[in-house]
């Protein structure tokens, strides 16, 4: 019998850890050869049917999600015409909560619940040796017209859980995620870990082993897919002791964590690794406490807070902080006050996200209770809920639009620190510029870089108490932050460097010899690193804001995680 495991990704840099460790455990414990496909949402629909069909399977695996299940569900339909025999098995979060109904309504032949290594393999065995299926742990199928579900298969013992990245050639341009434990200790309503029970972790040698792997190989970044890496604090201690100590100097590592979870030894030893070994995800959520309790969320924030304080003092480690809009008790007001708390801490990436209803959470059961209207289809965004209307939905989903373009992109650092201080809050802010970017109807097509520096000024021009001259130069620190600019915006022509271009030269001449700054750009000749590099002189200081002229230079060849330049002060 011929196997096919398909995920099909939210984006290209993605890749589905599901179906290679359905398919790598089946290889291992059973010796099951598994085919692996991967595509993406943004892919056409007629080109993954003919890419399966090409391929002839008797059995078909889908991973499903809330990003890709309408497409599993339409293309299931289209195979069951070209691949009449061909049976289909759906797994994961998606379909583990209503596997019953999701048989009635699709053209799936099974539904496998759970955790999936073990009953895929097993289903694989049954169908091939052609045995009842009642003894497949966490299946979900047909028999006689009626609906079985199977005994929940044994949680599997994470010292069989197989490492996945013996090809990394198949991963190029992606990111590689790995899991070193399974399950959550926390119970929050909006996430489907709150089902879980206990936590369960792979052997640390074995955690350490593969790791080891990531190293040698100096692979970009290794995001960990664990719901609470630091759950167990010396579990979580030692794979930090590992990676710090073994650093090759390349490779990032994501994790996802409980700030209260985090003691003075963690955070004293975090500040310690090399910038850019670790990123960290916190995910704050909200900072309301009647909400905080309502989702059964421990902890207030100005825990958080503090934790966080400690983490950025060794400015070496780059912090996502999250929000989540729709959830209950929360109307817009008081989401401002949670943006404005959490845009205070100033984290590298402020994600600000919509809840979702998904299946087997909390909140989904509760929707009638806390009058939450959300979506039919997935991914079951909130449209509304009896605290934010759809108007006010919208207005943060403005916002939102914002902060990711502006914000997360880093690409506006100075000059959003100097408009934001211009306005009553953060929240306060992003409104009007939202007010402002919708009315100018710009929300209706897409904007360039160069664009979105236009609009930015359009709209800082006109706040109370500008100063267009400081707001001129601090965009432009923050265009050639990350890039030597070959067009400038017609509003940003100061130049206070051409008529010293002869003393650039000797600077960047000096430093080529016996200077330390442009040690990457060793070999070349002035001219050629004034093209490479970027030296700017301001009327005053970028940094400090002291009133007195300051050169600065780019250095494009070593920059951060972010994609900034290297910047230091110097004398010409």
């Amino acid at each position: 019998m011929k196997k096919l495991l398909v995920g099909i990704n939210a984006k290209f840099i993605h890749s589905c850890l599901a179906v290679r460790s359905l398919g790598q455990f089946a290889k291992e414990q059973y010796g099951i050869e598994c085919e692996i496909q991967e595509y993406t949402i943004n892919q056409s629909e007629d080109l993954i049917l003919e890419e399966i069909y090409y391929r002839q399977p008797e059995l078909i695996g889908f991973s499903c999600y809330i990003w890709n299940i309408g497409i599993i569900k339409r293309l299931m339909e289209n195979l069951k015409k070209v691949l009449p025999q061909a049976l289909i098995a759906l797994g994961g979060p998606e379909v583990s909560f209503d596997g019953e109904q999701i048989l009635r309504e699709t053209a799936a032949d099974f539904v496998l619940y759970g955790e999936g290594e073990e009953s895929f393999s097993q289903l694989c065995l049954a169908l091939e040796s052609r045995t009842p299926l009642h003894d497949v742990p966490s299946l979900i199928y047909k028999k006689n017209g009626q609906i079985v579900r199977n005994t929940p298969a044994k949680p599997l013992d994470l010292g069989k859980l197989p490492f996945v990245y013996q090809d990394l050639d198949l991963y190029e341009n992606r990111i590689l995620y790995y899991e070193a434990q399974r399950g959550c200790p926390f119970h929050c309503q909006y996430c489907l870990s709150s089902v879980d029970s206990g936590v369960r972790f792979q052997p640390i040698s074995k955690v350490k082993k593969e790791l080891s792997f990531f190293l040698e190989h100096k692979v970009r970044q290794v995001k960990f897919v664990d719901r609470t890496f630091n759950a167990n604090r010396e579990f979580a201690m030692e794979i930090w002791r590992y990676l710090f100590e073994h650093d090759n100097g390349v490779t990032n590592f994501h994790f996802e964590l409980a700030a209260d979870l985090l003691t003075d030894e963690m955070t004293d030893f975090l500040n310690r690794v090399r910038p850019g070994l670790f990123q960290l995800e916190i995910g704050v959520q909200s900072t309301n406490l009647k909400t905080l309790r309502a989702i059964d969320r421990k902890g207030a924030f100005s825990d958080i807070g503090q934790v966080v304080r400690k983490l950025k003092k060794g400015k070496n480690i780059h912090l996502h902080l999250d929000l989540i809009a729709g959830l209950p008790y929360e109307n817009f007001e008081s989401f401002g006050h949670s943006f404005n708390d959490v845009y205070k801490l100033h984290p590298d990436q402020f994600q600000l996200g919509f809840l979702k209803l998904l299946k087997g959470s909390g909140l989904r059961e509760q929707q009638g209770e806390f009058g939450i209207v959300c979506r039919d289809e997935a991914p079951y965004e909130t449209l509304f809920t009896r605290d934010l209307p759809f108007a006010d939905m919208l207005r943060l989903k403005g916002i939102e639009e914002l902060v990711e373009t502006y914000y997360n992109s880093n690409r506006f650092q100075k000059s959003l620190d100097y408009l934001v201080e211009l306005t009553p809050s953060p929240f306060d802010f992003y409104e009007c510029f939202r007010c402002f970017y919708r009315q100018k109807e710009y929300h209706l097509r897409p904007h360039s870089k160069v664009e979105q520096y236009d609009i930015l000024y359009e709209f800082g021009m006109g706040l109370p108490g500008v100063d267009g001259d400081r707001l001129r130069w601090l965009m432009k620190f923050d265009l050639y932050s990350h890039e030597k600019a070959k067009k400038l915006p017609a509003w940003l022509q100061e130049d206070l460097t051409v008529s010293r271009r002869e003393e650039v030269y000797a600077f960047y001449r000096r430093e080529l010899e016996a200077g330390t700054l442009l040690e990457e750009y060793h070999g070349l000749d002035p001219k050629q690193v004034y093209k490479m590099a970027h030296l700017e002189i301001f009327p005053f200081d970028p940094f400090t804001g002291e009133q007195i002229e300051t050169a600065v230079l780019f250095n494009y060849r070593c920059t951060d995680i972010l994609g900034n330049a290297q910047t230091d002060k110097i004398f010409l």
